[in-house]
C-alpha cells in the first residue's frame, strides 16, 4: 500500500521558493554572463609574440597552454592581411612532458604586413577556450584581418549548456540524497508518493540533461549554432573526447540506476508495510449461527494460535529479508552514487591540474557528501510537507548524517580550496577566489540554519520523549481500572449472549405452538363441518369435494413468506447505495481527515518551526548550487596567476592596444590642437609599437616642430623612460621597440612645441598589462 500525503498550505513554501529562484537568477545573469570568457586552460605563450613585428615570416605558428587541451586541424588558422587564410592547416602537436604546445605550420614567401591568428580548443576539464592576436612580417600593414567574435561557449547554446549543467548537478543531489534518505534515514519513506516523486524526477531530471549535454556539445564547443546539435559528425568527433566518453559512462550508470529505484520503491517498500494490514483479510468471519457458536469459537481459537505462529514465523522471515535487502541496496547505492560522481570528476576540475590522482577520489567524495546533505534536505521537505507525519527518530538520523556530510564537505573543500586557489592574494585578486568567498559564506549560513534545525529537532525529541512517558504513566495507573471493565464487559458479552439465546429458544416454541394451536383450530372447523353438513362420513374419512384442511394453508399469523420480499415483490433489505453519493461522502471523509491532520500538524510548534527552518535551509541550497555550477565554470585562480606570472605579471584581457587623445594649447598662435596616441600591443615585457598624430581643431594633420614622449613608473621609481618618435609623413610620427618593463599604471608625459617659445606638456594615466 502506498501511502498518499497530505497537501498543505502552500503560501509558505511558495515565498521561500520564489526567493531562492529571484536569487539564483540574479547569479545566473551576474556570473554566468562572463562565463563565455572564462578559460580553465590559457594561453600563456606565442611564437611570434602577439604584436610582435618579425624581419622575416616564420616557418611556423606555435601556441603554449597553461594545461592540456583538445584540438583539431582547424583548431589555428592563420590569415593574411586581406583575411585569407594563409596556414598549412595541419596541426602540429609540440608537447613534451608538462609543457603542452600545438603549432600551424606556414608556407615561405608569406609578404609583408599583419597577419591574424586565431584559435580555439576544448581545456582538459572540457570547458571549450578560443582567442585571437596579430604579428607583422616587416612591418605592419594599414589593414587586417578583422578579428572574429568568438561565439565559442557564449550565445544561446552557452546558455542552454550552463542551465543544463546547473540541472544535471540538481538531478544528481535528489536522485542521491533522496535515495540515501529512504535507506539511512527513514525506510517508511518508501511508501511516501512524494518521496517517491522526489527521487524519481531527480533521476528522469539527470538522464535527461545528461542526453541534452550530449546533443549541445558540439554548438557548445563549436560554432554556437544550435542546428549542429543535430550533426551525427559531430555527435561522432564528440563521443571520443573525454567529456563525451563522461555523459555516456553517465547514461549507463543511470541505466543501473533506473534498476535501483524500481527496487527501492517496489520490493522494499512492499517490505515497509505494517502488519495490520497484511493481516486484514486473516480476519474471522462473524454472524455465526447461533448453534455453531460453540464450535465456532473453539475453531478460531485453533485458527488464532496457527495464525500468530505463522505470523511471527512470517515477521521474523521478513524481517531477514529487509536486512539483506538493505544490505545490497546500500552498496549498490553506493557503487551508482560514486560512479555517477565520478563521471564529473573525471571530466573537469579535478581531472586536471595540481595532483589529480589525489584531487579526483577528494572530488567524489565531495559530491557525495552534498548529495547526501542537500538531497537529504530535499527529500525531508517533501515529507514534512507533503506526508505523513514523520517520526522523531528519523529526523534525528538525519541530523547526524547531515553533520557527518558537513564535516566530509569542509575537509574536501579545503583541499580542494588550496589546489585550485594556491594563495590568500589570490582569493581577493581573482574571479574564482571571490566566487569561492562567496560560496563560503552561503555554506556558513547554511549550516547555521541547519544548526536551528538541529535544536528544532532536539526540542521534538524531548517534546514527544516526554509525552510517551506521560503515556506510560497514565496507562499504568488505568491497568487494573481496564482489566476490572475488561472482565465486566466480558461478563456482560456472555450474559447478552445467554439471553440472545434464550430469546432465540422462546421465539421458536411460540412459532410451534402457533402452528399447533392452527391445526387444532383447522380440525375443530372441520368437525363442525362434519357434524352439520350433508351427511358426509366421519372419523378418519377423508374430506371431499372442494374442503380442504385449513393445515395446508399458510396459518393467518405465520409472515414468513414475506419477510425476504416487499410488496412490490422486489428483495427488501438494504438498498443499493447510490455511487455519486458514496463518492461525495468519502470525499467529505477524506477532507476532514486531511483537516483534522493538518490541525494537529499545526498545533504542534516544535514541527512548525522544524518545517520552516529546513525549508530556509532548502532555499539556502539552492542558491549555492548555483554558485557551485558557476564556480566550475570560471577559470581556477591558481592558473590565472600563472599566465600572470608567465607573461611578466599581464592579466590574459589585458593585452589590449592602449589609444589616448591627449588635447593641448600651447598658448601661441595655432597653439591648440589634439594628439593621439597608439601603444601597440600596450603590454610589458616586449616592443610596443608607438604611434602618435598631431590634428589642429578641425582635425586636420599638422606638423609641429618638436614633440617628446617619456613613461614613468612612479610606485616602483622607474624612469622616466624617454622615447624618441620619428617623423614618417605629415602631422605623423612613429617609434617602435618601446619597452616598458613591468605591468601596471604608468604615467605618460606629452610635450608639444608649436613655435621657438611656445610649447606645453601634457600627462596621462596609461594602464599596461
Amino acid at each position: 500500500m502506498v501511502t498518499t500525503g497530505l497537501r498543505p498550505r502552500r503560501s509558505a513554501v511558495l515565498r521561500l521558493l520564489v526567493v531562492a529562484v529571484a536569487l539564483a537568477g540574479a547569479l545566473i545573469g551576474a556570473l554566468g554572463g562572463a562565463a563565455p570568457a572564462s578559460a580553465h586552460a590559457a594561453l600563456t605563450g606565442s611564437t611570434p609574440a602577439q604584436g610582435s613585428v618579425v624581419d622575416q615570416a616564420p616557418e611556423q605558428v606555435t601556441l603554449t597552454f597553461s594545461e592540456g587541451v583538445a584540438m583539431g586541424d582547424n583548431s589555428i588558422r592563420v590569415l593574411d592581411p586581406q583575411g585569407k587564410r594563409v596556414d598549412r592547416g595541419k596541426l602540429r602537436n609540440l608537447c613534451s612532458d608538462s609543457i603542452v604546445k600545438y603549432g600551424a605550420g606556414l608556407p615561405p614567401g608569406l609578404r609583408d604586413g599583419t597577419y591574424t591568428v586565431t584559435w580555439q580548443a576544448v581545456s582538459a576539464d572540457s570547458h571549450p577556450v578560443a582567442g585571437a592576436f596579430t604579428f607583422s612580417v616587416g612591418a605592419p600593414s594599414k589593414t587586417a584581418a578583422p578579428v572574429p567574435e568568438q561565439k565559442v561557449g557564449g550565445g544561446l547554446a552557452g546558455a542552454l549548456y550552463g542551465i543544463a549543467r546547473y540541472l544535471a548537478y540538481a538531478g544528481f543531489v535528489l536522485l542521491v540524497g533522496g535515495a540515501a534518505f529512504v535507506l539511512a534515514c527513514r525506510p517508511a519513506a518508501a511508501l511516501v508518493r512524494s518521496v517517491q516523486r522526489l527521487v524519481v524526477q531527480g533521476w528522469a531530471l539527470l538522464a535527461g540533461t545528461t542526453v541534452a549535454m550530449l546533443l549541445l556539445r558540439t554548438p557548445y564547443t563549436g560554432s554556437g549554432d544550435l542546428a549542429d546539435a543535430f550533426d551525427l559528425a559531430g555527435l561522432q568527433q564528440v563521443l571520443i573526447t573525454k567529456p563525451g566518453a563522461a555523459l555516456i559512462s553517465r547514461l549507463l550508470l543511470l541505466a543501473a540506476a533506473a534498476l535501483f529505484v524500481a527496487v527501492l520503491f517496489g520490493t522494499y517498500a512492499r517490505l515497509q508495510e505494517p502488519a495490520e494490514e497484511r493481516a486484514e483479510s486473516a480476519e474471522p468471519a462473524e454472524d455465526s449461527a447461533p448453534g455453531e457458536a460453540g464450535e465456532a469459537a473453539a475453531n478460531g481459537a485453533e485458527e488464532a494460535a496457527e495464525e500468530a505462529g505463522q505470523q511471527a514465523v512470517n515477521a521474523a522471515e521478513q524481517a531477514r529479508q529487509r536486512k539483506d535487502l538493505t544490505f545490497g541496496l546500500g552498496i549498490g547505492g553506493v557503487i551508482v552514487g560514486a560512479g555517477l560522481a565520478a563521471t564529473w570528476a573525471l571530466a573537469e576540475h579535478a581531472s586536471t591540474g595540481l595532483q589529480p590522482a589525489v584531487a579526483m577520489p577528494v572530488d567524489v567524495l565531495h559530491l557525495l557528501a552534498v548529495a547526501t546533505w542537500l538531497g537529504g534536505l530535499a527529500a525531508l521537505v517533501v515529507s514534512l510537507y507533503w506526508g505523513p507525519p514523520v517520526e522523531r527518530t528519523a529526523v534525528r538520523r538525519f541530523s547526524r548524517i547531515a553533520f557527518g556530510s558537513v564535516v566530509v564537505l569542509v575537509v574536501t573543500g579545503v583541499y580542494q580550496s588550496w589546489r585550485q586557489v594556491g594563495s590568500w592574494r589570490a582569493l581577493t585578486d581573482t574571479t574564482y577566489g571571490w566566487l569561492l568567498l562567496l560560496k563560503a559564506a552561503l555554506v556558513v549560513v547554511l549550516v547555521g540554519i541547519a544548526w536551528v534545525s538541529r535544536r528544532w529537532t532536539g526540542r521534538l525529541a524531548e517534546v514527544r520523549t516526554a509525552q510517551v512517558q506521560a503515556s506510560a504513566v497514565q496507562a499504568a495507573e488505568a491497568r487494573p481500572t481496564e482489566a476490572k471493565a475488561s472482565e465486566a464487559k466480558a461478563s456482560e458479552v456472555r450474559a447478552s449472549e445467554a439471553r440472545s439465546a434464550e430469546a432465540d429458544g422462546a421465539a421458536e416454541k411460540d412459532r410451534r405452538t402457533e402452528k399447533a394451536t392452527a391445526g387444532v383450530s383447522a380440525a375443530a372447523r372441520a368437525g363442525n363441518g362434519l357434524r352439520t353438513g350433508s351427511g358426509a362420513p366421519t372419523g378418519d374419512s377423508a374430506p371431499t369435494g372442494d374442503s380442504a384442511p385449513a393445515s395446508d394453508k399458510a396459518p393467518a399469523g405465520d409472515t414468513t413468506a414475506d419477510e425476504d420480499t416487499t410488496a412490490d415483490g422486489e428483495p427488501a433489505g438494504d438498498e443499493a447505495p447510490d455511487p455519486a453519493r458514496a463518492a461525495q461522502l468519502a470525499r467529505q471523509q477524506a477532507a476532514l481527515r486531511t483537516a483534522r491532520t493538518k490541525r494537529e500538524r499545526d498545533a504542534d510548534p516544535e514541527r512548525l518551526g522544524l518545517r520552516r527552518s529546513v525549508l530556509a535551509e532548502a532555499a539556502v541550497a539552492v542558491v549555492v548550487l548555483v554558485v557551485t555550477t558557476v564556480l566550475t565554470a570560471t577559470e581556477p585562480a591558481r592558473t590565472e596567476e600563472a599566465v600572470k606570472a608567465t607573461a611578466g605579471g599581464q592579466s590574459t584581457t589585458g593585452n589590449q592596444p592602449q589609444v589616448l587623445s591627449i588635447p593641448f594649447d600651447t598658448g601661441g598662435p595655432h597653439g591648440k590642437g589634439t594628439a593621439r596616441l597608439d601603444l601597440d600591443p600596450g603590454r610589458s615585457g616586449s616592443a610596443n609599437a608607438l604611434r602618435l598624430r598631431i590634428s589642429d581643431p578641425s582635425g586636420k594633420a599638422v606638423d609641429v616642430p618638436e614633440v617628446k614622449v617619456s613613461f614613468t613608473q612612479k610606485a616602483k621609481k622607474i624612469g622616466p623612460l624617454p622615447v624618441v618618435p620619428k617623423h614618417v609623413g605629415k602631422g605623423h610620427w612613429r617609434a617602435n621597440g618601446v619597452q616598458l618593463p613591468v605591468p601596471g599604471q604608468w604615467q605618460l608625459s606629452l610635450l608639444v612645441r608649436t613655435s621657438d617659445i611656445d610649447q606645453v606638456t601634457e600627462i596621462k594615466n596609461v594602464k599596461i598589462g
